[in-house]
């Protein structure tokens, strides 16, 4: 389980365009990783439309959100522009951050659990939200920064 204040876990993930994303590029910006168990499921959906209707106000914040599965980059691209959502969907296909996230116990998990990790511009984390209703959570998080 990840410590609020300690150093977030590095990663290299491709997003829904195919992209290399990495940790480093969001320092100087508080990152939103929402972790979330399939592309284009209903709680999934719900959540992932939250954080798209409230992108202006974390905007305003200067952060930056991400959702991350365990789904291909075709996957999460159908999702995305299915959804319009306005931010990268990652491919977290090995399973590596969700693990070091908490949001998988191994390798072996089928799907990652609903977990938010909230990352300072320092690259630090800020928050963890290890319990997350999809309606809700959007407007939590974004109070939260």
């Amino acid at each position: 389980m990840l410590k609020e204040g300690s150093q977030a876990p590095d990663f290299s993930l491709s997003d829904d365009q195919g992209k290399t994303r990495k940790l480093s590029e969001f320092a100087g910006k508080t990152l939103v990783l929402w972790f979330y168990p399939k592309a284009d499921t209903p709680g999934c959906t719900i959540e992932g439309k939250g954080f798209r209707d409230l992108k202006a106000e974390f905007d305003a914040k200067n952060a930056e959100i991400c959702g991350v599965s365990f789904d291909t980059v075709a996957d999460n691209r159908r999702f995305r522009e299915k959804c319009e959502f306005p931010y990268a969907l990652l491919s977290d296909t090995d399973k590596k951050l969700a693990i070091a996230c908490g949001a998988a116990a191994d390798a072996k998990a089928a799907t990652p659990k609903r977990v938010t990790v909230v990352v300072g511009p320092d690259l630090k984390v800020k928050r963890f939200f290890g319990t997350v209703k999809p309606a809700e959570h959007p407007r939590e998080v974004l109070d939260a920064i």
